[in-house]
């Protein structure tokens, strides 16, 4: 008898506890205002849930930071330039603070080759310089790159034409070169280098000072990680600044050439493609359809109230008037 009375309490106690709304026992009234309040919720609950799913599919582009602690990689420069010199006028070479020397062990070839572009190869560079510059106005451009993994859109340069009918007035220095993770400095200075026990020289081989100019780049490089849901890869940026000096052959230290200092910045910048998880979608789609109906609801009962009220102070006045 006792068993029996808990369970009777027991089940008391949950039918109390029962916080949800019920319909009525009678029956359920259907009405035009609930009807097109009922189409009208899920009309809004179809364009939100294919508003949803949209986003859903839509990914973007994170930027975050964080120390590069890689310092045993190497870093690999691809160099490809052109001097309006003579190859037999110059030399390229490449150190760093560990005192490691690169450039002129074979890693650079030189190649003589004309100065002046073709229509082809000014067209090239045209569309190049374009697209860098649509890169730094444009941030959407470079995350739609990125997004793509870059298929199509870095053109290839057009081979250069070598006419032996004219001479040979410049050099190409072209090649690639690994190097360590430390700051240095690299050069393409007038006359070949040398090893000498205290370093290396550049010995002119023209005593003409006329136009010699010296071009000084600083470079900053930070290593950069891509990670998308098509490509993963290690890469490196950089920024640049210039600075342009004529010189006037009065002073035995100054030597023309073009000389790039480079320094690595400890920060790393990962790139990562990310998108909504599938438990957030859903997550969100059922707060869609629960917020709709209950909204929905809520304004269907202050309208009718309001309604009701409003016809019951009218019919007073109507009895009164007969």
């Amino acid at each position: 008898m006792r068993r029996r009375f808990i369970r009777k309490v027991s089940a008391s106690i949950i039918k109390e506890l029962d916080a949800f709304p019920k319909v009525p026992d009678a029956c359920v009234q259907t009405s035009i205002s609930g009807g097109t309040v009922s189409l009208l919720a899920f009309t809004l609950i179809a364009i939100l849930a294919i508003g949803e799913f949209s986003y859903f599919q839509e990914s973007w582009i994170k930027y975050s930071y964080q120390v590069d602690t890689d310092i045993s990689s190497k870093l690999q420069i691809n160099l490809d330039i052109t001097v309006a010199t003579k190859c037999e006028y110059i030399g390229a070479d490449m150190i760093d603070q560990t005192e490691s020397r690169v450039g002129e062990s074979g890693d650079l070839q030189y190649e003589p080759t004309y100065f002046e572009l073709l229509s082809k190869e000014k067209a090239w560079q045209r569309m190049m310089q374009n697209i860098h510059q649509q890169l730094n106005k444009e941030h959407n451009l470079l995350e739609s790159l990125i997004k793509s993994s870059f298929n199509g859109t870095a053109a290839t340069k057009s081979p250069r034409v070598v006419d032996s009918t004219y001479p040979l007035n410049a050099c190409r220095i072209h090649g690639s070169m690994k190097l360590n993770k430390v700051a240095g400095n690299f050069h393409i200075l007038a006359g070949k280098s040398y090893d000498l026990p205290f370093g290396h020289a550049h010995i002119l081989a023209t005593n003409d000072p006329q136009d010699m100019y010296t071009f000084q780049y600083f470079l900053v490089v930070v290593a950069t990680e891509i990670n998308t849901y098509k490509f993963s890869t290690n890469t490196h940026q950089y920024s640049v600044t210039e600075k342009e000096k004529k010189l006037t052959g009065q002073k035995r230290h100054e030597i023309p050439g073009i000389l790039l200092k480079y320094d690595i910045s400890s920060i790393k910048i990962l790139i990562s493609e990310e998108g909504m998880p599938t438990g957030q979608f859903l997550i969100r789609l059922c707060g869609i359809i629960g917020g709709i109906f209950s909204t929905a609801g809520l304004l269907h009962n202050i309208c009718g109230f309001i309604i009701n009220l409003l016809c019951c102070q009218c019919k007073p006045r109507e009895q009164v008037q007969r």
